[in-house]
């Protein structure tokens, strides 16, 4: 992390889990490049990503979004993502994400509205995700594992989404090699998110 990002930083930030309730887009997608070989899970990853655009209405540190990219691990029983790149537009999450959950959470500005067209912005790299939903809202309910160390976290979620087809185009040395450009199958989705204490 950079020296004058640090320093912006809160010293502290509420522990999990997290209570928050949320819209956001999800979508699936061969993941185009591979980690990188400094990545503890290089080599043990499935060539599929998860990538997610989420709007927290409310959360511990506030409203604040969120763009996000997560290759699935291999040998697991249960889906489980890795998430190299992370980015927000709040530093208390910034701090709670790297302090609590080891996120490596960076800044980012974003446009637009999450469910038709946005635009997240950082430094070197930029991803514009636009979705056209279609069907009608079903439940939605089910945890999302993920992985930053040696230990897992478990997100639930439970609301209602609609299938949607996402629009994405990613650029950026990283990010562009990560989720690249097209059309994916996802779902635009709304309701609570608890992101609980890894373990």
């Amino acid at each position: 992390m950079p020296p004058e990002l640090a320093a912006r930083l809160p010293a502290t930030t509420p522990g999990p889990p997290w209570d928050c309730e949320v819209r956001a887009v999800v979508w699936l997608q061969r993941a185009p490049s591979p980690l990188p070989s400094s990545s503890r899970f290089a080599g043990r990853v499935r060539p599929v990503t998860l990538g997610a655009v989420v709007d927290y209405l409310s959360s511990p540190v506030g409203p604040y979004r969120e763009v996000f990219a997560g290759p699935l691990l291999r040998g697991t029983l249960l889906p489980v993502v890795h998430i190299p790149f992370i980015a927000v537009d709040s530093l208390p999450s910034v701090h709670g994400g790297r302090a609590h959950w080891a996120l490596p959470k960076t800044t980012a500005s974003f446009t637009g509205d999450v469910g038709s067209s946005v635009t997240a912005t950082g430094e070197g790299w930029s991803v514009s995700v636009g979705t056209r939903a279609r069907g009608p809202r079903l439940p939605l309910r089910g945890p999302l594992r993920s992985a930053q160390d040696e230990r897992r976290t478990t997100v639930s979620l439970r609301g209602r989404g609609r299938p949607a087809w996402v629009h994405v185009a990613a650029s950026g040395l990283t990010l562009g090699g990560w989720l690249g450009s097209g059309r994916h199958p996802g779902v635009v989705a709304e309701g609570r998110m608890v992101v609980g204490p890894p373990r």
